[in-house]
Formats: structure tokens, C-alpha cells, sequence
């Protein structure tokens, strides 16, 4: 192939060239056309801003929020008083009174134990009492007799009818007898301590509630040994039931030990039940418990609830909120009257305090008195009404009349 004919390869047809510029000239119109649309809405919303607006609340809405949070912790709530009720003795459950659920005072019967072995001591017990009382009543009748014997004796001696010798086997038989009167006395005794002792037995057959309470739990059935001490073999039940005093019940909290420093006695807290999210609970610190458990590195804090409630029960997990300190009761809060705004609303123009309301979809320069600032928020007493539209942190050049776009 000669040269002339690869600088004729290179040329370029008339109607390639002409598809290709009509092509590059489309591309520049759009770009014309985008960028006058851009400007035109530039131009009609150039003066909306924005910005964030915010509505305007009444001043006692917000005071329910002064006491802050110290600190907050995790805890379950306990009974201080819970007792698994059991026999003084290894016996037979005869019968069992009680069912979980169910309220209980102090004393009542909650169950009972075969009783004949303790039926039976007590009968012997009397028999043996009933035996000492009657030898103990024949020896004072043969003794009364011995005396007046002796004194019989005595005058028949003084008048010389009797050898000393009958005196003195009368004065031996009185001495005897006392001595069996002190004895079968003791026996007496004996016998009233022994029957006491198997109406003790008797008794123990019989379990009570030891306080008031609930039970929780019921741990035997009819026919089942019971015994205070387990046997080791899962055979014998070593308890009746478990009662829980619901009057008793608090809260305890595992405080991390690197804030344990904030946690005070009766400081006050607010706490919530899992099962109960919307329900807050006020109470106060009992006592923080000087020990820490070194394996989760937390203090215990026992806390008391001011509200007894049927609702919490034993177990029951819940969220603890430690606040500050109140103020002291002879200090009253100034009460707050108008409206709260966050305090970024509020601008000083002119030497006028103002903010920016929302009206109709524009900025209104309003004119108002400011109060007090509390927290993020200044309260605004005059000038201002509560739901009305505020603009926070209004942008420089902000004018009454201004279009608002709000957040």
C-alpha cells in the first residue's frame, strides 16, 4: 500500500463529521438549559432559610425534670424476711394446709405430722405423773399419822408408861417418812418436766407460720417424711413451704466500685420495674453494704421502696435511677410562670430581646421578656404563648417577613 492511500484512510467523511458535532452540540444545551433551572429556583427561594423550629412549653411542664440522675444501676427486688418453713422433727406429713398464693399470719397452721408416737409419750407422761402425785399423797397421810404417834409417845414417856426406846422408834418412823415426802416430791417434779416435754413433742407436730406473709412455694404432700435435717438421699422433704413477708421487700443494686462514691444513705432514688417500664417507684438508699465482690468488681446498695404494691414481687428485675439531693424543705423553688423556649431562640437586636414565631409559614420578629435559664431552656414570661412556633439559633440576616422552611 503507497502512502497516498493510508493519508487517504485518515480522512474523515462529511456526514460522520457533521453526526458528531450535532451530537457534542445536544450535550451543551442540556448543560445551558440545567443550569438556568438551578438559577431560576436559586432565585425564588433564595429568601427561605433552613432552619429548626421548635414549639414553646408551658414553664410547669418542665420542672417535673429538676433532680438529675447520678447515676444509674441494675438490681432485682428481695424480700428481707422469706422463710422455708420446717418440722422441729423427722415425721410423716399427715396433712398440709396451704397452697401457693395464699396469705398466712403468724401462727397459723400450715401443716401436720403423724402425732401417735407423741400421743402415746404424753399419755405415759400422765399416767406417770398421776402415779408420783398418788404415793406422794400416801406418804403425807402416813406421816401425819407417824407425828401424832410421836406425840403420844412422847407423853406416855414424860409419864414414865414407856421405855425411851418406843420414843425413839417413834421419832425414826417421822424422820423416814419425810425423807420418802421429799422424794416422791421430786418424783412429782420429775414426772411434771417429763410430760412437759412430750407436750413439747406433741407440738412440734404441728407447724405454724412463723410471720405473716405469703407462700410462695409448697415443697411437701401428704404421706412424705419431713425433717429439719436433710437425709442426703432426695427421699425426705426438708421443708413445708416458703412464706415471703411481701411488707419487707427492697431492693438490692450491684454498684460498680469505680462509682460507688456517688451512692449516699438515704439518698433518694426513682426506680422502675422491667415488667412495669412506665411505672416510676420513689425510695431511698438504705445502706450501702461496706464489702465488695471482687470477682464483678460491685458494691451492694440495699434500697426501700415507698410504695407497697401487689405488683412486685420477689425476683423481679429492676432499673435504678440515683438523683441528687433535693433541696433543703425550707428553701421553696421559685415557681416559674409563662413559657420555656430552648434559650438558643432567644436573640438580643437592638438592644430588645426577641425571638422569631412562626406564623403563616414566615419569620415575626415578637418582642418578649425573658426570665430565668434553666438548663438548655430560658423561661420567657411575657410576650410569648404556649404552642407558638420558635425558631432555634435564627441565622444572621433573618427579617420579619423572611419565608421559614422549618426542620
Amino acid at each position: 500500500m503507497s502512502q497516498s492511500d493510508l493519508l487517504g484512510q485518515l480522512k474523515i467523511a462529511r456526514e460522520e463529521r457533521d453526526t458528531r458535532e450535532g451530537g457534542a452540540g445536544k450535550w451543551i444545551v442540556a448543560a445551558i438549559v440545567a443550569i438556568a433551572i438551578g438559577g431560576a429556583v436559586w432565585w425564588f427561594t433564595r429568601g427561605a432559610a433552613p432552619i429548626v423550629v421548635q414549639t414553646a412549653s408551658a414553664s410547669a411542664a418542665a420542672q417535673s425534670g429538676s433532680s438529675g440522675s447520678v447515676l444509674d444501676a441494675s438490681g432485682y427486688v428481695v424480700a428481707r424476711r422469706q422463710a422455708t418453713v420446717s418440722a422441729k422433727i423427722t415425721g410423716k406429713v399427715r396433712e398440709v394446709l396451704i397452697e401457693e398464693g395464699m396469705r398466712v399470719e403468724a401462727g397459723q397452721i400450715l401443716a401436720t405430722l403423724d402425732d401417735t408416737q407423741q400421743q402415746g409419750d404424753v399419755a405415759l407422761g400422765q399416767a406417770q405423773l398421776a402415779s408420783a402425785q398418788s404415793q406422794l399423797a400416801e406418804t403425807e397421810a402416813n406421816l401425819k399419822l407417824a407425828r401424832a404417834d410421836l406425840v403420844r409417845q412422847q407423853e406416855l414417856v414424860k409419864r414414865k408408861l414407856v421405855s425411851a426406846s418406843v420414843l425413839d422408834a417413834a421419832q425414826a418412823q417421822v424422820a423416814a417418812l419425810m425423807a420418802r415426802l421429799n422424794s416422791q416430791r421430786r418424783a412429782v417434779d420429775v414426772s411434771q418436766r417429763g410430760l412437759a416435754l412430750s407436750q413439747v413433742s406433741l407440738d412440734d407436730t404441728v407447724i405454724r407460720a412463723p410471720f405473716a406473709g405469703i407462700v410462695i412455694a409448697k415443697a411437701a404432700q401428704p404421706g412424705e417424711m419431713i425433717s429439719p435435717i436433710s437425709a442426703g438421699g432426695g427421699f425426705t422433704r426438708t421443708g413445708i413451704g416458703t412464706i415471703v413477708d411481701m411488707d419487707s421487700l427492697e431492693v438490692e443494686v450491684d454498684v460498680n466500685e469505680a462509682f460507688i462514691g456517688r451512692v449516699q444513705s438515704d439518698m433518694p432514688v426513682e426506680a422502675t420495674l422491667n415488667a412495669y417500664p412506665d411505672w416510676r417507684i420513689q425510695g431511698r438508699v438504705i445502706a450501702v453494704i461496706p464489702a465488695a465482690d471482687r470477682t464483678k468488681a460491685t458494691v451492694r446498695v440495699r434500697v426501700s421502696l415507698t410504695e407497697k404494691d401487689a405488683r412486685i414481687v420477689p425476683d423481679m428485675g429492676v432499673r435504678v435511677r440515683f438523683l441528687e439531693p433535693q433541696a433543703e424543705a425550707a428553701t421553696p423553688r421559685p415557681q416559674l410562670t409563662g413559657v420555656l423556649v430552648p434559650k438558643a431562640a432567644v436573640v438580643e437586636i437592638e438592644g430588645q430581646t426577641l425571638v422569631f414565631v412562626v406564623d403563616a409559614g414566615k419569620a415575626r420578629r415578637t418582642t418578649v421578656t425573658a426570665g430565668a435559664t434553666i438548663a438548655d431552656f430560658r423561661n420567657i414570661t411575657a410576650g410569648l404563648s404556649p404552642g407558638a412556633s420558635v425558631i432555634v439559633s435564627p441565622p444572621e440576616g433573618l427579617a420579619d417577613g423572611d419565608a421559614v422552611a422549618g426542620e
